[in-house]
């Protein structure tokens, strides 16, 4: 399977919509404790967010360190997570 090329990606997981890794590679291969950890954000954005405020549920999450950031993306019942490197403040 061909993976377009994501400025900045160190890695990345495929998740089916039970949360099993269907493939991976990078800093996240074979990662199952963050697919567990981003699977519970997930679940819990989806029961926070107020639904009146959106049209849709959201598509998109991102959750943002100091160094790096994991994107997480829903499309086709598939849940994809990029990890990737972010530059450092000067």
């Amino acid at each position: 399977m061909d993976r377009p090329n994501i400025p900045g990606q160190i890695g990345y997981l495929t998740l089916n919509s039970e949360g099993a890794v269907l493939c991976s590679g990078g800093d996240l291969e074979n990662d199952e404790k963050t697919a567990v950890v981003l699977q519970s954000l997930i679940g819990l954005a989806h029961s926070r967010l107020d639904h009146k405020a959106f049209d849709q549920d959201f598509k998109r999450l991102s959750v943002v360190f100091d160094d790096h950031a994991y994107v997480v993306c829903l499309s086709n019942r598939k849940v994809h997570i990029v990890k990737r490197q972010l530059r450092a403040a000067e």
